[in-house]
């Protein structure tokens, strides 16, 4: 039995080196962003909106964490999120702990690619969120998510594709 964390910064590739990972180790996977994201349609926001009311609101972080911790208690699942690696180490649940970050200009593209959008503006909306999530954490759990030495590994997928980033992964789980 196997669990893995994969945490990473918007738009370096988490989703796609879940979902092949999924696939290649027959292992499932859980998303904690589409919760997020359900999250925010639920209260008729956009992820922006809800970041912010999510500043002053913490029982929203607090049910997603709970869902989370939940579930890697279970094990035997690759859980992606933002704090999903942080949420393991920190209630000592065993898990491989992976951290996947790029180069800003190169999650902005891979963002536009997804979602269209102009390239400026999403990365204005990254960091955005990227502040809003490290105040949130900062605040509620005393994690600064710039922080990756909690992590069994830290890939920089700006310069990889998602198949040379899951062999990165599977090799160092082998070891």
């Amino acid at each position: 039995m196997v669990t893995i964390t994969i945490s990473g910064t918007p738009g370096s590739g988490k989703t796609t080196v879940t979902n092949l990972l999924e696939k290649k180790l027959g292992i499932k996977s859980v998303y904690s962003g589409e919760i997020f994201r359900k999250l925010a349609k639920k209260y008729k926001m956009t992820l922006e909106e809800f970041g912010k009311y999510c500043e002053e609101n913490s029982e929203v972080d607090k049910e997603l964490d709970e869902k989370q911790i939940k579930i890697l208690k279970k094990g035997n699942v690759i859980l992606e999120g933002r704090l999903s690696g942080w949420l393991a180490h920190k209630n000592k649940i065993p898990a491989f702990k992976v951290a996947i970050d790029a180069d800003l200009h190169i999650r902005a593209s891979r963002i536009v690619k997804r979602e269209k959008g102009d390239i400026e503006k999403r990365k204005k909306e990254i960091l955005k969120r990227e502040k809003s999530e490290s105040i949130r954490y900062k605040k509620y759990y005393n994690i600064d998510l710039k922080d990756t030495s909690i992590y069994d590994i830290v890939i920089d997928s700006g310069d990889k594709n998602p198949e040379e980033t899951v062999n990165i992964i599977i090799d160092k789980l082998r070891k």
